[in-house]
């Protein structure tokens, strides 16, 4: 008869209690992402059959498309409101404090972007980086912000008749442009997680490797372990 150690053993660990592995996600935070990912695609695919004259013919029915349009905009705010309204969202919460907080090893990273790549390297290897990096806040910071004028700004374009005819036809200019700001930012985010295939991983299940951690995320994985020496500390946050 095998032993209970020999049992145990054999039985591979449930993934959350593997060593070397970290909680980067919970549940609530990858729907609230995966949710938003698939809005902004209907509306990028929407917006281009509106907008590209030759897409409009192809796809035909446009009322029905700028129905689509429309409630995919009126939806996008939705998932993040739900998240941030109960104690479900606690992580949540505590991310978006961590994307307002900037270090000064985020603003050198965000700095050496635009430097020569040997430098940049330099820069990236000493920096202390938190969870988030600083072109990781940046794009949350120009989503959040442009995604409140999209709001608006289509908003004006679907009721237009209480604005007079300059409001609207800026209300156009700005929406137009942005749209295309957001399709440059979103393919670099899309880019940027294919090239990091355990950071994509982390988004679709949650959890990330230490090794990562301490390469990509260092002041990270010094906050993390504080918190598992000092768990009194944390009660309440």
């Amino acid at each position: 008869m095998a032993s209970p150690t020999a049992l145990s053993s054999a039985v591979p660990l449930p993934e959350q209690e593997r060593p070397g592995l970290l909680n980067r996600f919970d549940r609530v935070e990858r729907a609230v992402h995966w949710t938003n990912a698939i809005l902004f695609a209907v509306l990028v695919v929407t917006g281009a059959a509106l907008y590209f004259a030759p897409l409009t013919a192809i796809v035909g029915r446009r009322e029905l498309v700028e129905r689509i349009h429309l409630y995919a905009g009126l939806a996008l705010p939705v998932p993040l409101i739900l998240a941030l309204s109960g104690s479900w969202g606690q992580a949540l919460r505590r991310d978006i404090r961590r994307f307002n907080r900037w270090s000064r090893d985020d603003r050198r990273w965000l700095r050496a972007v635009v430097r020569p790549a040997e430098k940049r390297r330099q820069v990236f290897a000493r920096v202390r980086v938190g969870k988030f990096n600083a072109g990781q806040k940046a794009n949350a910071a120009f989503t959040a912000g442009a995604g409140l004028i999209m709001l608006a700004s289509g908003a004006i374009l679907r009721w237009y008749r209480p604005f007079p005819l300059s409001v609207r036809a800026g209300a156009t200019f700005v929406h137009n442009w942005l749209a295309l700001a957001f399709v440059i930012v979103i393919s670099g985010h899309v880019l940027m997680a294919l090239a990091d295939r355990q950071a994509l991983k982390s988004m679709l299940f949650g959890r990330i490797s230490r090794a990562w951690a301490r390469h990509h995320a260092p002041a990270w994985l010094d906050e993390l372990s504080q918190e598992e020496a000092n768990p009194a500390e944390q009660t309440g946050r």
